[in-house]
């Protein structure tokens, strides 16, 4: 708890001096917009400083890469955006922090995003992107940013491990069932490490690189993508073009909302799971394509008055010649409830259940079934600061703690 009283002494201590200074806010917003040929091109800078805590127990828990129990996360982040005309956006998005996902590393810069969108005519009806960009499958993404996320990380199935490798495919079934940890045998010194061998169904928002088509038809909204690397890849290869297009990714989501209150949502996506440099090693007579990602999503979400609702539901395999189809199912629901025009509450409830592939047993459950719930508090100092602060328990089928305890702090500063 040390760490997160810490912090959260100084960040309450720092949104009140910002709250004396948002007047300078206001005006520092206006100098980074700028405009050229009569408003006809325009360019806004804009961003914001996030400053996260964590307290978990060891090993850290989801993508947290960390071999301690506490944890202090900062990162700036900073948006370009660029509009020429009515017919050519372009954006990009970096990143100064100790990696994607929190760590405990040293600070670097990276970019995140970089994207053309070309709108031919005034309808809206077809757009075309091209670039590094995140996916257009579901409903989190397009509000997973700090400013918009109610809690301060994602939800379960976008960042927990399952057995599945992108590095190497599993040899047989026994070996994805170690993998996944249902069954002991992995040397101590892999287990140290393979944590970060193993893949989640959904990667964050999954900035890859490639095509998107997209576009609004009456009630209908659409949005088609052609990209790198599947959903589950990891950050690292979100820029990698090393096996030269051979297995795109393909993804998209089709989403209708009847009136202002609803958006439902259905999504697919199909791609290879594994990295390029892995390609040398399926099983003989087998391609890099026969290691496939397919997903099948469903997404609603509802709100009303001060009450937001979302949830979404996965479908996943991840096929392998030698093990069969290992196949999972995800879900999260988020509700939001806003009590003051700056106060808020938000709970989520995350769960991932495991299907079963055939063992010398009969069959076998190829992952441990877990369940989290999520609550995290809000306040909004100004329109420009806001603190969160988020308490999670996760429930672990048959891993080595039952129940796992984290908590969280998140004060963000947009510019």
């Amino acid at each position: 708890m040390r760490i997160i009283r810490r912090i959260f002494f100084c960040l309450t201590a720092g949104a009140s001096a910002v709250l004396a200074a948002d007047d300078l806010l206001e005006e520092v917003d206006q100098a980074l917009t700028v405009s050229a040929a009569h408003d006809d091109v325009r360019a806004r800078l804009s961003g914001s400083l996030e400053l996260e805590g964590y307290e978990f127990p060891r090993p850290a828990p989801g993508l947290i890469d960390s071999a301690g129990h506490e944890l202090f996360n900062p990162r700036l982040v900073l948006f370009l955006d660029t509009q020429v005309g009515g017919h050519v956006y372009a954006f990009a998005q970096a990143r100064v922090d100790r990696g994607f996902d929190p760590a405990s590393d040293a600070l670097r810069m990276r970019l995140d995003e970089y994207a053309l969108r070309l709108t031919p005519g005034t309808s809206g009806h077809f757009n075309v992107q091209v670039g590094k960009f995140a996916t257009a499958v579901g409903n989190w993404v397009p509000r997973h940013g700090a400013w918009d996320n109610p809690f301060v990380g994602a939800p379960l199935l976008y960042e927990n491990p399952t057995g599945i490798w992108d590095a190497e495919p599993a040899p047989s079934r026994n070996v994805l069932l170690q993998w996944a940890h249902v069954r002991p045998g992995l040397p101590a010194r892999i287990t140290a490490v393979e944590k970060y061998l193993r893949i989640p169904i959904i990667w964050g928002p999954s900035y890859t690189t490639g095509l998107a088509v997209s576009g609004a038809l009456d009630r209908f909204r659409y949005a088609l993508e052609v990209k790198n690397a599947a959903l589950s890849s990891r950050p690292d290869t979100w820029n990698d073009l090393g096996d030269d297009w051979r297995h795109p990714t393909f993804s998209g989501r089709l989403g209708y909302a009847p009136d202002e209150r609803w958006n439902l949502g259905l999504s697919a996506s199909t791609g290879t799971y594994l990295r390029p440099e892995a390609a040398p090693l399926p099983a003989p007579g087998r391609g890099f394509g026969d290691y496939r990602e397919e997903v099948l999503g469903q997404d609603v979400s509802f709100a009303w008055h001060h009450l937001q609702v979302w949830t979404e539901l996965y479908e996943v395999r991840f096929s392998n010649p030698a093990v069969g189809h290992a196949g999972t199912f995800a879900y999260y629901t988020e509700v939001k409830y806003k009590l003051t025009p700056q106060l808020s509450g938000a709970v989520r409830w995350n769960q991932q259940v495991f299907g079963t592939i055939p063992d010398a047993t009969g069959a076998t459950g190829w992952g441990r079934d877990v369940w989290r719930i999520d609550l995290a508090p809000g306040y909004r100092f100004t329109a420009h600061t806001q603190l969160k602060l988020q308490y999670s328990l996760l429930h672990d089928d048959g891993g080595p703690r039952v129940y796992t305890h984290t908590l969280a702090s998140q004060f963000v500063l947009r510019f």
